[in-house]
């Protein structure tokens, strides 16, 4: 690539940030890291009606986590600050007036009521080359009535002057050469009355100005790309417009559209990176990171819902996605997203981290619980059962019983089959685990096993009794490997609670 690699991730702080935006971050990361370019964060905030408090620290707070540090943001400045939008208002004015004045745009003075009464005259109405001439602009006005109105501070809006049947065509990175008809497109507004941009005029001025290369967005932009080329040609030469590549879209289970938030709360599974509190209703909408999903995990999964490297390989570190990355192997369809293979990355991540990798976020879930434990207690705890979680929050359940007693025991399942014969099993094996010395799971197996023979019982028959009284309950790793970790004195102790309630 003869000029350096510049992307950008650019989203509108109208929310929670879909597990779509964070794959878009994600691509445009591991494109830029690949090439040894910088990636951009910019926050497109112009629609101000849309802007919704605490979504953008929101956005920065889910990049971070997902561990896609920014070269350049509005938190950490760069050459080509600001970074917001709505600090670059000055800018966009010239170069919509510049486009009036070379005629491929134009000023409209329409008023909300008349544009509304048009959509209700006209079924499917569009401001578009069959409709310009009957409007309220300066096409229609001339020169001296428009000089006029804007003299007189009239309020008016910029629309792009669409040509009529001409095709355009670009290459797209993924989906190779693509055509539109300009006739099909109608006349977008590029400047606002309120003398902001819209989408269409800041993202080619602003990608333009901070010297943008390449382009990663959802493919439900292809529609207004013809409008962006023709800015780009119209104010700073196609040869200057950065290399597009439109994403696949991440659809619903069953493939059938794009997959929403409604998906999410009518299947039961997130669809945002982080719980978002929603600041006008205060309702919170629950995201993957409290869900239990590791980060390691969540951009693994998003990286190859429409990417793969070729190979049969599931399991991608960031800095493995980095090296592997290539735009060729992009997807043109749509991915399905698939909530259990989701859950399959994030237990495959828990077992491949180390204890101490894990621990902090083990103790977060366990709270007061692990107060008074060593870390390497903990550590240990840890690599006992992470190869039974499949999310961080599975390790409230699958450890309790190694921090505490069982409160709950299920003596139900030890009644059924019990009888004076194990009963003394069990009393003889607390006198043989006191004088036991040697405290490993394979010591105490062989210790059980040799007396459960001296009594002529089975083990088999024993084991379930033996987890019942340790755990509480007919889950957990192997009952000697618990027994070997609690300790001698805490394992007599819990043989001893519960023979005495049977």
């Amino acid at each position: 690539m003869n000029k350096k690699v510049r992307v950008r991730f650019a989203p509108s702080p109208t929310g929670g940030l879909h597990l779509g935006g964070v794959r878009t971050a994600l691509f445009n990361y591991l494109f830029a890291k690949k090439n040894n370019g910088s990636f951009i964060i910019r926050i497109e905030d112009t629609d101000q009606t849309r802007f919704v408090e605490g979504a953008e620290k929101y956005i920065y707070d889910t990049l971070d986590w997902c561990g896609l540090k920014p070269d350049e943001s509005p938190l950490l400045g760069g050459e080509f600050a600001p970074y917001k939008q709505s600090e670059r208002k000055s800018l966009y004015k010239q170069y919509a007036e510049q486009l009036v004045n070379k005629g491929y745009a134009y000023y409209a003075f329409d008023t909300p009521e008349e544009l509304e009464q048009k959509r209700k005259s006209f079924s499917n109405f569009q401001y578009n080359q069959h409709t310009r001439m009957s409007m309220k602009n300066s096409l229609v006005l001339g020169k001296e009535e428009t000089e006029k109105l804007l003299a007189n501070n009239t309020p008016y809006v910029i629309r792009i002057k669409m040509p009529e049947n001409e095709e355009i065509i670009f290459t797209d990175m993924i989906r190779g050469e693509v055509h539109f008809n300009s006739s099909l497109v109608d006349d977008k507004v590029l400047l606002k009355a309120d003398a902001m941009p819209t989408y269409h005029l800041a993202v080619v001025v602003d990608d333009y100005l901070m010297k943008i290369s390449h382009s990663f967005r959802g493919e439900e932009w292809l529609p207004s790309a013809p409008i962006h080329i023709l800015l780009w040609k119209y104010l700073f030469g196609l040869e200057n417009m950065p290399q597009w590549a439109h994403l696949p879209l991440i659809l619903k289970p069953d493939g059938n559209g794009k997959l929403s938030k409604r998906d999410g709360e009518r299947l039961g599974f997130p669809v945002f990176a982080m719980d978002w509190k929603d600041p006008k209703t205060n309702e919170i909408t629950i995201g993957f990171k409290e869900r239990g999903f590791l980060p390691e995990a969540f951009i693994n999964m998003l990286a190859l819902l429409g990417w793969n490297d070729g190979t049969e390989q599931e399991i991608f570190s960031l800095s493995e996605l980095i090296e592997k990355f290539s735009i060729e192997r992009i997807h043109k369809a749509g991915a399905k997203f698939d909530y259990e293979k989701a859950k399959w990355y994030n237990h495959e991540w828990i077992k491949k981290l180390s204890a101490e990798s894990l621990r902090n976020k083990v103790k977060n879930i366990l709270q007061n619980t692990t107060n008074g434990f060593s870390d390497e207690y903990i550590d240990e705890v840890i690599n006992l059962v992470k190869d039974r979680c499949t999310l961080i929050s599975d390790f409230k359940q699958q450890t309790s019983f190694l921090f505490k007693a069982p409160e709950n025991i299920a003596i139900s399942a030890i009644q059924p089959k019990w009888n004076e014969q194990k009963k003394f099993f069990f009393i003889e094996l607390i006198n043989q685990l006191d004088k036991e010395i040697i405290w490993s799971a394979a010591e105490l197996e062989n210790l059980f096993k040799e007396l459960a023979s001296a009594n002529q019982l089975k083990p088999g028959e024993l084991m379930l009794p033996l987890r019942i009284m340790l755990v509480g309950d007919k889950f957990g790793p192997g009952v000697f490997d618990i027994a070997s970790l609690i300790g001698n004195k805490e394992t007599i102790s819990r043989i001893k609670y519960v023979l005495s309630l049977l």
